[in-house]
């Protein structure tokens, strides 16, 4: 029987880190809770603007949220209001009036490169009703463009419109997910169709990531990626 291990989780530590960047140790598990429903609450809120991943960091009183799209000015808005409007509603539906919110907006520089924007372009292409077949070449093709190593997708449910239920693939290049200095970006999600639930997950392998020491006084490892 396989154990399929997400490819984040498996290299945390040696080349990924935590997307939530604080310590407790009284409220754990209610912070922990709060950083999930608000990623959620602003990815749906922010569908069409190519979100690629929200850190958030929790200095004393203060929550710092860094979002990272490809398209920031659709979240910045004319004169900032749409920062401004994001804070509000992120501030009264989840946090109490001392804790002040600090929106930071990161440009993606190659978002063909990552799996949560080519997962995001994908469900919006299903939910157009355009043939999947089409939606996976089309995603592989923007992949290999933007000069990845290799990658996969695959499609879950009642494709189509079928009365079963299956899943297709389709893939290029090389995805070595048990090498751990491979740097593999993944994403799933789920379009919602007239059919159900489509399932959707996306593979990008971009590379190794070697660890070099500077000397031998213990000074902290730097990651270089090569495309070799």
């Amino acid at each position: 029987m396989g154990r399929k291990v997400n490819p984040k989780i498996f290299r945390i530590g040696i080349n990924k880190t935590w997307a939530s960047k604080w310590f407790s140790d009284k409220d754990y598990s209610k912070l922990l809770r709060e950083d999930v429903t608000i990623r959620r609450f602003i990815k749906n809120k922010l569908k069409e603007a190519s979100v690629e991943k929200i850190e958030i960091e929790r200095p004393a009183g203060n929550l710092n949220i860094n979002i990272f799209s490809a398209k920031p000015g659709l979240i910045i808005g004319r004169a900032g209001a749409g920062i401004e409007d994001l804070k509000k509603a992120v501030q009264q539906n989840f946090l109490d009036k001392k804790t002040k919110v600090n929106l930071n907006i990161q440009e993606v520089s190659q978002p063909d490169l990552s799996a949560d924007i080519i997962l995001q372009s994908m469900i919006l292409d299903i939910e157009k009703r355009m043939p999947f077949r089409r939606v996976m070449k089309q995603a592989l093709n923007r992949v290999e463009r933007a000069g990845a190593k290799g990658a996969k997708v695959m499609i879950s449910g009642r494709l189509n419109g079928a009365e079963i239920a299956r899943s297709e693939k389709l893939g290029w290049g090389k995805i070595p997910l048990q090498t751990l200095r491979a740097d593999i970006d993944y994403a799933r999600g789920f379009a919602k169709t007239i059919f159900g639930s489509i399932g959707i997950k996306v593979w990008i392998y971009r590379g190794e990531i070697f660890a070099k020491e500077k000397d031998k006084k213990g000074v902290k490892a730097e990651s270089n990626k090569t495309n070799k």
